[in-house]
């Protein structure tokens, strides 16, 4: 198995809760306490989703410029929304409506795009209860279902490199069994449109270091890959969420291609 050494980017424990913006990071509160660990290289490890967190699989789009947002929304949803189902054996995939761009920043691209810098702080996208709440709300009703129950739901991200290779900025991924309950420190998330509609917040976690963490990421990530993974689950015997991060790569030379990720998130439902 391949390893490399980097920074990853922990918080350190205050009474202050922190809180982070979308947009706006120069008002963010995150005490920053970056450690350098060991990340190993994924490929060709059985990682899965409901065990460590997280899973690489292929999948190529028809969409041939995955940048283009409206593309996206249009045709790419429904093809993530098939892939879930596959991928998981779900009975129904309730898609976000849109999908997020990322920019490694010396693109200079993140002030045209909403929520476009790659998180340099480990984070779990959303906390416990507000994905038990959101998930609750996004249900499909009985003309979905055919009055059957929902007997588990889960929320996932699908993360894809859209540059060449090596990628400057990877996506770094700590596998949910290498946690203590206490690594995971409360925090707000606050979605500051930049079109100047109103701010809103749900919860989220950063993390505390823990030497017992195991780090790992995809090398060489192309297009028609796409790494999968946990954000949120009902059922308490299967991965819960999984931790994740940005880092540099280094690996990656100052030639190297300037990071575009894509992700798009969904809700899947279980039916007994």
């Amino acid at each position: 198995m391949t390893t490399l050494r980097a920074p990853i980017g922990y918080s350190e424990r205050t009474a202050r809760k922190p809180f982070f913006y979308a947009n706006a990071h120069e008002k963010d509160f995150v005490p920053l306490r970056p450690a350098e660990v060991e990340i190993a290289d994924a490929r060709g490890l059985a990682c899965d989703l409901d065990i460590e967190g997280f899973t690489l699989v292929e999948h190529t789009s028809a969409v041939a410029d995955l940048t283009d947002l409206a593309a996206v929304a249009k045709v790419h949803r429904g093809e993530i929304a098939e892939l879930l189902q596959r991928l998981t054996g779900c009975d129904h995939v309730a898609m976000t409506p849109f999908g997020i761009l990322r920019f490694s920043e010396k693109l200079g691209a993140n002030a045209a795009h909403d929520n476009s810098h790659p998180a340099r702080f480990v984070h779990v996208d959303i906390a416990r209860e507000d994905a038990a709440k959101m998930r609750a709300k996004g249900a499909p009703g009985p003309e979905i279902t055919g009055g059957r129950p929902i007997v588990r739901s889960a929320q996932y991200n699908v993360w894809r490199a859209l540059a060449g290779t090596p990628q400057d900025v990877p996506l770094g991924l700590c596998a949910y069994p290498s946690l203590a309950p206490d690594d995971l420190l409360p925090c707000d998330a606050i979605f500051d449109p930049l079109d100047g509609s109103p701010e809103w917040s749900f919860g989220n976690y950063l993390l505390a270091a823990n030497p017992d963490h195991r780090w790992y990421y995809y090398a060489d990530m192309t297009p028609d890959e796409a790494i999968v993974f946990k954000t949120s689950e009902s059922d308490p015997a299967r991965a819960q969420l999984m931790p994740h991060g940005a880092f540099d790569n280094p690996l990656a030379g100052p030639d190297a291609p300037a990071r575009i990720s894509l992700e798009m998130r969904a809700t899947c439902y279980w039916l007994g």
